[in-house]
């Protein structure tokens, strides 16, 4: 048996070649081990079910069951296996139904070596985090009256709010991709609208209701899945949930600081991450939803303007009493031309690590925008949504060593 610290692995693909050529690029690797390998889709999942893998590499062109089936098969019996699809079919609506079965991620065939080993490792490490809170936490059941699809979560999900002190960087596009990237059946994300007088988060994702978070700030109090359930509006294509802006600007005088404080609060108890955007105004819904954010982030641009803004928000942080850890530092729309301003300098400028970088991919992202596709799914090999995954990983790691440090510091007391 490998040490649990390997990352074990299992190929399905119907070409013998490919399983042995996948089998020796990964054998180089000294933190994977291959425990099996699959010639078609039904003994992928009699393997899987078997050997409970960290990744399945899956190929969808099989000849029993396709690959896209197979892949749910296995994530309904194995919730803690992640699957990476390889496809010589580079569509969109592949990737789309991929990540709808439960992929957690999709490359074209033949995939660089670099790009493959990298896959596999970020859903490893997934998958072995996703193991160890599993063993942390007891399954005590939850009583009560629960609407279908939002049960109650047993742990606090995480409040994550994006902000950035200056407007016009792209904050809701990297909240609407983040929800997206976060969100998978085991760690639903839920997208909550917090610029309340020009929201557009629905319209990002091509998808309007006539519920917003009017509809629940006055029952703040006594609120129950069926009726944040019956708020919600649900992105089709993803699963995320979205609680959505007041429909005219000036209806958001009607949510107080402390009723939306509440609302999020509640989605604690329903979601695994609820994901905050924000306008660069402070008003009393945005400090709130950061003083309860688990992390924060913070986002710039190469625009001096967008980093002096990052300087003055990161002094407000120490007069609020927040901790620099809480924050995950990006730098969106990166322009490699501008060499004056490169990420290094910026995080040696404000003395703050940049964990993610997204590329200007204006191309992808400005057309994702404009047809309410978010790029994460629709064009998810494209470098931007590369970042935005980065990104979504860079979360992960924070919340996770933020609960190690809770976790030690009360075992101390």
């Amino acid at each position: 048996m490998a040490s649990d610290s390997k990352i074990r692995v299992l190929i399905v693909d119907d070409v013998a070649e490919t399983r042995e050529n996948v089998r020796k690029l990964l054998q180089f690797e000294p933190d994977f081990e291959v425990v099996g390998a699959a010639r078609t889709g039904r003994e992928g999942i009699q393997l899987a079910q078997e050997l409970d893998p960290d990744v399945v590499l899956m190929d969808i062109n099989m000849p029993d069951i396709d690959g896209i089936t197979a892949t749910e098969a296995i994530h309904q019996k194995l919730p803690y296996t992640q699957i990476v699809i390889l496809s010589v079919q580079g569509d969109q609506n592949y990737m789309r139904r991929a990540m709808l079965a439960g992929a957690r991620d999709f490359l074209t065939k033949p995939p660089m070596g670099d790009e493959l080993i990298s896959a596999i490792r970020r859903a490893g490490e997934m998958s072995q985090r996703e193991r160890a809170k599993s063993m942390q936490i007891p399954n005590i059941p939850v009583a009560g009256s629960l609407s279908p699809g939002l049960p109650l979560r047993v742990t606090q999900g995480k409040i994550i709010t994006v902000y950035s002190p200056k407007g016009g960087v792209g904050t809701t596009t990297l909240a609407v991709n983040l929800a997206i990237a976060l969100h998978n059946e085991e760690t639903r994300a839920v997208l909550v609208d917090g610029n309340l007088q020009f929201g557009d988060v629905a319209i990002f994702v091509n998808e309007q209701g006539r519920n917003s978070i009017l509809d629940l700030a006055p029952r703040a109090d006594e609120l129950d899945p069926e009726i944040v359930s019956e708020v919600m509006i649900k992105h089709a294509a993803s699963g995320v949930h979205i609680l959505a802006a007041p429909p005219r600007p000036e209806q958001a005088e009607k949510v107080t600081g402390e009723q939306f404080g509440k609302v999020l609060e509640y989605l604690r108890q329903l979601y695994a991450y609820i994901v905050v955007d924000t306008t660069p105004l402070l008003t009393d819904t945005v400090i709130t939803a950061i003083d309860m954010s688990d992390v924060i982030v913070l986002v710039t641009t190469q625009d001096i303007p967008a980093i002096k803004n990052v300087r003055l928000f990161l002094d407000l942080l120490g007069t609020l009493g927040v901790d620099r850890e809480r924050v995950v530092f990006a730098i969106n729309r990166y322009d490699k031309r501008i060499a004056a301003i490169t990420p290094q300098r910026v995080s040696e400028n404000l003395k703050l690590e940049v964990s993610a970088v997204i590329p200007l991919d204006e191309r992808v992202v400005i057309p994702a925008v404009n047809r309410g596709t978010p790029f994460v799914l629709s064009r998810k090999a494209q470098p931007a949504a590369k970042g935005l995954f980065t990104l979504a990983e860079s979360v992960r790691a924070r919340l996770t060593s933020l609960e190690e440090q809770e976790l030690e510091i009360a075992s101390r007391r």
